[in-house]
């Protein structure tokens, strides 16, 4: 029995990672297309693709709107998971079902209602529109996050420091985020990893200066190369890099 589940356990690893595996080894591909045989093993594409200033431009884009768009996100989230925690108000369950509800929307949808809304106020199409975007789809995933960590030791925490005449601005920056900075982490470093690899309202709210998942759409339009699968290792290797900081920061912390 306890070697069908290891057999098991090896077999969803496979699953998983084998396509990630596949993309990895055939950036190394020496020939034009990355498929069997494999050709050798060349630097190339990676080369190629540091090289590219429009590549290199969107993916300074891809940062700006992942970090930008979380901190916004886990800001907002983690006020309105407070406020909702502390304070009973009329409502509420309907408040935070309403704040979570577009983790259940396509963010097809999403993104068309963003895009018909700011024909309607004037917002072009660009960084901006995708940042507000994904400060939408990223804003229920931070505030369930902060939303679960929070107990009732941190409620007596609040409470004493407002006894010792703490204002409620001091209380959430010197007591409440501090004792959540795990879940806060988490909250940002998911939202960066989503905003980062996120598609289809980045297609939809960009024109000129585009995301980095755009460019690579661009790029496959037209034809299979080595060099998408080197920015596809790279896009991968900064999603891994995201998710391990915010395991050691979450460990570090705990300990």
């Amino acid at each position: 029995m306890r070697a069908l589940s290891w057999l098991y356990l090896a077999a969803a690893y496979l699953f998983i990672f084998l396509p990630v595996a596949v993309l990895v080894v055939f950036s190394f591909q020496d020939g034009r297309l990355p498929v069997p045989p494999l050709q050798g093993m060349s630097l190339k594409w990676y080369e190629k693709v540091l090289s590219d200033g429009d590549l290199m431009a969107a993916l300074v884009n891809s940062l700006i709107v992942a970090l930008i768009s979380s901190a916004v996100a886990l800001v907002l989230g983690f006020l309105a998971a407070h406020a909702l925690a502390r304070v009973k108000l009329p409502g509420s369950v309907l408040m935070r079902v309403l704040i979570i509800a577009p983790m259940t929307v396509s963010t097809l949808i999403i993104g068309l209602g963003l895009l018909t809304f700011f024909n309607q106020i004037g917002i072009r199409p660009s960084l901006l529109a995708t940042g507000i975007g994904h400060v939408v789809i990223n804003l229920p995933l931070c505030f369930a996050i902060t939303y679960a960590a929070m107990g009732d030791h941190q409620k007596n925490a609040e409470r004493a420091a407002r006894d010792l005449g703490a204002s409620e601005a001091q209380v959430l920056w010197l007591v409440s985020a501090p004792m959540l900075a795990p879940a806060l982490a988490a909250a940002f470093f998911l939202s960066v990893t989503f905003s980062w690899d996120e598609f289809i309202i980045a297609f939809l709210l960009t024109r000129f200066d585009v995301t980095l998942p755009v460019e690579i759409w661009s790029m496959l339009r037209s034809g299979l190369s080595p060099a998408t699968n080197a920015i596809g290792s790279l896009v991968f290797l900064v999603s891994i890099g995201v998710v391990v900081l915010a395991e050691i920061f979450i460990l570090r912390r705990r300990a």
